[in-house]
């Protein structure tokens, strides 16, 4: 064994943890990140990149083949999909940024070492099995950033063909005709706005009382219309009995009953997808070899700065409680980061961290929800505006959905933002910044909103706030 190789900053996991050692890189550290896969994590191999590629072309296909003959598009009826070029171009996709990535690793002088990393203690990691050999590395801090895999439920086995996670649909090769999904989250909402627009019969099956339950109510309400009026069948309050469950020559046979008991709904589709979100990969890599670590449900606990408490040792991503978002990963990982170097960041606010699920029509969010404002004590003042009233929406083809903005009555501080319709997540940041800096819904109204555009329907949730939108 050669003599273990040393850096300023050694890196357990290379997702979105990436972004962190570029930005240590910057700041003049000498960086390892270890890594057994490919970089880029799940967001960029088995989340939000590849899927987000399968939906644009469920949309476009919407689009042109519901949408085209009212834009004037002749021969539009006779549009079908092709899945496999579908699959062609979100593998491309996915390459492009995984080699972009390795890029950046390289012109950052990050070094990669490519095997299984196992902690050997709070700043030292052997690394095996892979590319790099049997390599120790050792770290003056180090970064754990190991990330997360699907969870599944008692009873339901994942055998990769008739169960499956979101992981096994990205590879399948045809699109089921029938699918249920168990798990009305941000993963299943999507998938069952994929699998709806590609043609499949969608059954989706959530365990609590309304569909994308963490958004606010009154998103959950617009959006479980919304698939409704695409054909969907939505079983909330439900689940999956796990002892119903019979495979058989064309499927799987299955019952879904109500938690109360009082409901049962006899069901055989072609594919059962486990859609309950993801467990932290903590495992396995040595952690019960660092005393002084707390685990709360496999995740890292961790402080503002994403500390965790042992001297030199960080942890970030979906290893540590919080929103599971790359975007969220990356952040953590520059907070990290530039706390190691000295510098003196904000710490980490989760309150602040945009959340954005790719169904149609979008949905993003910001803040706290009216329930949980009023929960914390807020009087509050809500202004909502629905697209359907822009010209711009009109233009677009899409006017399901509206704003919501939620403010504090005395004060008028913007609280939060729920946003359901067309690019919802691009119209996201606004709030976003308003949050950060304190703003008021007044100020968001005061502001211009160049016409037409999708940005007026802030503007006008804003002025809904105190009563005085334009265009209703």
């Amino acid at each position: 064994m050669s003599e273990a190789q040393q850096f300023d900053l050694l890196i357990l996991g290379g997702g979105m943890s990436y972004v962190g050692a570029i930005r240590a890189a910057q700041l003049g550290l000498k960086v390892g990140l270890v890594e057994r896969d490919r970089l880029g994590g799940t967001c960029l191999n088995r989340g939000c990149i590849p899927t987000k590629a399968m939906l644009e072309t469920a949309d476009l296909l919407h689009r042109v083949s519901v949408q085209g003959a009212e834009f004037g598009l002749a021969g539009s009826d006779g549009v079908t999909l092709d899945y496999p070029a579908l699959g062609r171009r979100r593998d491309a996709v996915v390459e492009k940024h995984v080699k972009g990535v390795e890029f950046l690793m390289k012109k950052n002088g990050v070094t990669v070492l490519r095997g299984n990393g196992t902690l050997t203690g709070p700043t030292s990691v052997h690394v095996s099995g892979g590319e790099a050999g049997e390599v120790d590395a050792t770290g003056t801090d180090l970064l754990l950033a190991t990330g997360s895999a699907p969870r599944s439920l008692p009873g339901l086995n994942v055998d990769g063909q008739k169960i499956i996670t979101s992981d096994e649909a990205l590879t399948r090769e045809a699109v089921p005709g029938r699918v249920a999904i168990v798990g009305a989250g941000a993963i299943g909402v999507e998938w069952a706005s994929l699998y709806g627009d590609l043609g499949a019969e969608v059954h989706l099956v959530e365990y609590l009382d309304r569909i994308v339950p963490l958004e606010d109510a009154d998103v959950s309400k617009e959006l479980t219309r919304i698939f409704k009026k695409r054909g969907m069948k939505i079983y909330p309050s439900s689940t999956i009995n796990p002892a119903s469950i019979e495979m058989t020559k064309s499927g799987v046979h299955f019952a879904i009953e109500g938690r109360d008991g009082a409901s049962r709904t006899e069901l055989e589709t072609d594919t059962i997808l486990v859609a309950v979100g993801r467990r932290p990969l903590t495992d396995g890599i040595g952690l019960e070899q660092i005393p002084g670590i707390t685990l709360e449900r496999g995740f890292v606990k961790v402080d503002g700065f994403m500390r965790t408490g042992v001297e030199h040792l960080y942890a970030m991503g979906d290893i540590v409680p919080g929103y599971a978002l790359a975007h969220v990963a990356s952040h953590e990982a520059v907070v990290a980061v530039e706390t190691i170097a000295g510098r003196d960041p904000e710490p980490v606010r989760m309150e602040l961290m945009p959340r954005v699920t790719f169904c149609r029509p979008e949905i993003a969010s910001v803040g706290m929800t009216e329930a949980q404002a009023t929960d914390a004590g807020h009087t509050v003042r809500v202004g909502s505006f629905p697209f359907r009233a822009l010209g711009k929406a009109t233009i677009v083809g899409e006017i399901d959905g509206f704003a919501k903005l939620v403010a504090d009555a005395r004060s008028g501080l913007l609280l939060g933002a729920h946003l359901i319709g067309p690019h919802a997540g691009d119209l996201l940041a606004e709030p976003t910044l308003a949050l950060l800096v304190e703003g008021t819904a007044a100020e968001i109204a005061m502001s211009v909103h160049a016409h037409p555009t999708l940005t007026e329907v802030l503007a006008e949730a804003a002025l809904a706030v105190d009563g005085a939108a334009i265009h209703v």
